[in-house]
Parts: C-alpha cells; structure tokens; sequence
C-alpha cells in the first residue's frame, strides 16, 4: 500500500506499450511477415542508450511543445534509471533542468510524468529546490489529479531546513477531502518522518488522529501506520492508541490487520495474562466479515508465545473453514499455518484431517504438499506409507522450497513413528539422487544424519545413502560433514573397511577442504580399526605423493 502510485503508473504505460506492440506483430505475422522485419519492429524502450535519450532530451526545450513526442521521451529516461544506468550529475542537472520546462504542457499524462521524473532525478542532480514553488503551487491548486503527485514529489525534493515551510500545506493536505491526496500526503510525512524530521512530523499528530476517522480505507489503514511510527518508541501511548482504536472500531481491512500487529507486539512486550482485553480483540476478529483480517488474527494467535492447545482451537476452526476455500490463495495460507501449528500441536490439528485428505489431490502442487507434510505429522502409523506415495507421484513437480517442508515433516515422522525408519530413509536417499539446491540438500543430509543418531538400526543404512551421495556431491560443505560423520560413525560399524574406498576417492578428486576431510576421516579409520591400520597407512603415505 505504500509503493508511490507514480512507478504503478509507469508500469501501466510500459506495458500498455508492450500490448500495441505484440499486437502489432500479430497483424504482421498474418500478412505475410518475416523474422527480419520483426527484428526491425521491436520495442522502443530496448537497447536504449544514455547518450541518445538525453540528446533527445532537449526536444522539451522546444517553444511549441509535442506532448506525445515528450511522453514517449520521459518515459525512455525513467526507463533507464530503472534499469540501473547511472548519470552523472552534470548529465541528470541538465536532463532535470529541461523536464522543468514541460510544466508549461497542459497534458495530464505529461504532467504525471514529469512529477515521478523530479522524485528520480532528486537523487542524483543538482538544484533541484528550484521546482519548490511549482510543486507547491500543484499541491494547493484545484487540480486534484496533480495534487496528491505534487505533495509526494515536493516531499521527496524537501530537505529539512525547508519542512518548515510547507508544514500548513502537509497538515491541510493530510485532512482533505480527496481520499488520493490525504493517502499521499500521510505516506509522505511517514516518509519525511524516516528520514529524520522527526520532531515536525510529531506535530502533525492531530491531523493523523482526524484522518484515522476518514471512511476511505487507505486513507484510515496509511494514517495509522503514521501513528504508529510516531509513537512506537513509547509503549504507554502504542497502548492507548491500540486500546482505543480496539474499541471504536474500523472500517478498513487493512487497517484492522495493521492493528492485529501491533497489538500482537503489545501482548509480546507484556504479560498476555495481565492484557486479556487484546486477546479478546484477537478472538473477535476471527469473527469478521473480511476473510484477510479472520486469516491474520488466526495467523497471529498462532505465532504468540506460549499459547496452549486449547486457546488455539478458535483459529484452527476458522483455518478449517478456509481449506473449503475456492480461492486458492485461502486455501494455501490455511494450510501453510496449520502445517505450522502440527510442528508444535499436533492434536489440534487432527480435527482437520478430513478436510486435509481432501487437498491430496488439489490441482496446486503446493498445497497438496502442505497438506500432505501436515497429514504426516498429525496422522497414524498405518498412513505413513500411503501418504509417502502419494507426494512421491508429484515431487518433481514441486519447488525446493516445498521439497524441504516435505525433509522437514519426514524428520517429525521418524521421531513419531521409529518402525517407519526403513520406509523413510529409503524415501529420503531417493532425493539425495535428485535434482536440487543447496539449502534442499543440506536439509536431506541434516535428516538423514539426525535419522542415524537416533535409531542404530538404520545407521549402517543411512551411511550408505551418504556414501553414494558424496561420490556426486558439487557442494564442498556437505561433502566435508558427511566425511566427518563417517570419520565418527564408520569405524564402530560391522564392516568399517566397506567405507574406504568412498573416502579415498575423495582425496583423488576432490578440491582441498574437501581432501583435507577426508585425510581426516581414513586417520580415524587407521586409529580406530587394527585389522584397517596398514591399509590406511599405505593410502595416507599415498596423500602426501
């Protein structure tokens, strides 16, 4: 809700310029058109260079102004600048210098653009203080579809020895009637307010307080944040303004959702015991009208600090009625937090097993995979090996992002379900030969290695699995754990010497941590096993070579 509407604005007219385009090459394509001519058509705003935008730049010194011709200019500038091409100043002072002279266009669009072109060049030219009276003159005119544009523009280029003077505008524009203009000015006071004029922004505390009132919901959920900020440093007043706010009640989703937030702070600070009043609020909202503010009081009440079983029963109930969801985007929060509510809760869940099994087959992948991780942690032995085939059918379908839910649930399962050690580690080692990241694959070896620490019966088997993993292994800190491990776990096993030859290999191919690990490893191998000595002794003295 705080991102400037000018870059929305923008972004509308790139891609406005994108469909004229296609369809352009969609009329050529059927009259006959060649890959050439393509080539010839492309769109205006790639491979452009500095030099050529900022000559075509002094087309806005002309006395009889193209409004098209500039539109299209103007946007080719804030382009680059957004792409990260750099001027230096004396380029972005003369490129700015001559924006200002399209203020005299009467052309809205133009006009809009030239307001986000003073925000971007703010940054790097020089002077630009100079448009104050121009942008002060827009914010307090009659035109509202330049005003609430001015005020964030005039912001942006004010610096704090100048607040001051347009202190009467701010607080006026922060109370209007138009709800864009009111938005614009809050979101740039809170802005000012980060950039350290901190003590004028306070004083415009009355006009957040009005606009807190207003019936447009984002003028009423961006005063808050303003109020917010400025108070939050003192929790007495944070109290005060959550209590009352609590109790008169909002208008806004938003608003209320900003709220949850910060009372959830407050309770964190304080006793929740001694503040019973805002977990009532938290409750109450689960009864709202809005399906995002029900959602984020069932996700705050979640991630209080010591919550029991049974106070959390009232947002599993409204997360059970969100898995029927037909959004998918409801389904997929509902799930997700009460995959996080079985890591800690699993009985609470298992009322919603039904409703779970239902989203096995759900056409997002994701979704199935948080209910099927969910199903494993809050089910029964006798499930285990159904729901281990059923995400096996659609693992290559997933991100790694989901693969390691999916680690971490087979980890919960092992520590619930010892008999199901074999099954798991099977399942486990399957992934290890996939396809996958770094961040997926350490999650695979922490399991692994946390399944052998556990159970001695699945130890010589997990070792195996990492074994075979090492001799493919592209990732050099996997790699020396796993060489470390078996340094530990290979010489206490039946058949230490069945290790060795997984290790020397390492010491041929490898690079050096990973060499060094491994040296390491068949030392303790030497150490630990008679029978092994004069064998390891006989590959060290082939390291030193």
């Amino acid at each position: 809700p705080t991102c400037p509407q000018g870059f929305v604005f923008v972004g509308v007219l790139f891609c406005f310029s994108a469909i004229v385009h296609q369809s352009k090459m969609n009329i050529l394509r059927g009259s006959g058109y060649k890959k050439d001519d393509e080539e010839a058509a492309r769109s205006p705003f790639q491979n452009l260079e500095k030099s050529t935008v900022i000559q075509e730049a002094r087309a806005f010194n002309d006395n009889i102004l193209n409004a098209k011709k500039c539109t299209q200019i103007l946007t080719k500038i804030l382009y680059i600048i957004n792409q990260g091409t750099t001027m230096n100043a004396t380029e972005a002072t003369e490129t700015f210098f001559a924006i200002t002279k399209l203020w005299q266009s009467k052309d809205v669009t133009l006009r809009r653009l030239v307001y986000l072109a003073v925000k971007e060049m703010a940054k790097i030219a020089d002077d630009v203080i100079i448009v104050t009276s121009s942008l002060t003159k827009d914010m307090t005119g009659k035109e509202d579809q330049y005003r609430s544009s001015a005020i964030r523009a005039l912001c942006v280029i004010t610096d704090s020895t100048m607040v001051q003077a347009i202190e009467r505008y701010m607080k006026q524009a922060i109370v209007d009637r138009n709800p864009s203009v009111s938005s614009a000015a809050l979101i740039s006071a809170l802005h000012m307010f980060q950039h350290g004029n901190i003590e004028i922004v306070k004083r415009w505390v009355n006009e957040a307080q009005e606009a807190v009132s207003s019936d447009h919901v984002m003028v009423q959920y961006h005063a808050m944040g303003l109020l917010y900020h400025i108070r939050k440093h003192d929790r007495l007043a944070v109290t005060k303004m959550v209590t009352k706010l609590t109790r008169s009640g909002l208008r806004s989703s938003y608003a209320y959702c900003f709220l949850i937030r910060v009372a959830c702070k407050v309770l964190e600070d304080e006793e929740r015991s001694s503040n019973s009043m805002l977990y009532d609020f938290l409750e109450s909202c689960l009864r709202h009208k809005s399906d995002m503010v029900v959602y984020e009081a069932a996700r705050t009440m979640v991630n209080l600090k010591n919550i029991t079983a049974r106070e959390l029963q009232p947002a599993v109930s409204v997360l059970q009625m969100f898995l029927g969801s037909p959004k998918s985007t409801t389904r997929f929060a509902a799930v997700k937090t009460l995959n996080r509510i079985a890591m800690l809760h699993p009985e609470v869940v298992t009322s919603c097993n039904v409703d779970l099994e239902n989203l096995i087959s759900d056409s997002n992948r994701s979704i199935a995979t948080l209910a099927i991780t969910t199903l494993l942690k809050t089910g029964n032995e006798s499930s285990v090996d159904r729901l281990m085939k059923q995400i096996a059918s659609f693992m290559s379908e997933i991100s790694d992002e989901f693969k390691t839910v999916v680690v971490e649930a087979i980890q919960s399962v092992c520590i619930k379900f010892p008999r199901k050690h074999h099954v798991l580690m099977n399942f486990l080692a399957n992934m290890l030969r996939e396809e996958g990241g770094f961040e997926y694959k350490k999650a695979i070896v922490n399991t692994v290695i946390s399944i052998i620490e556990e159970n001695t019966d699945v130890k010589e088997a997990g070792l195996a699995h990492l074994c075979e993993f090492i001799e493919d292994c592209e990732h050099v800190e996997l790699a020396t754990k796993i060489l470390h491990l078996l340094g530990r776990e290979g010489p206490r096993a039946s058949k230490p010497y069945k290790y060795i030859r997984f290790i020397y290999n390492r010491v041929l191919l490898e690079s050096a941590p990973v060499r060094a690990a491994a040296v390491t490893s068949l030392a303790k191998f030497g150490a630990s096993c008679e029978e092994l000595t004069a064998s390891i002794l006989v590959l060290l003295e082939r390291c030193l070579l």
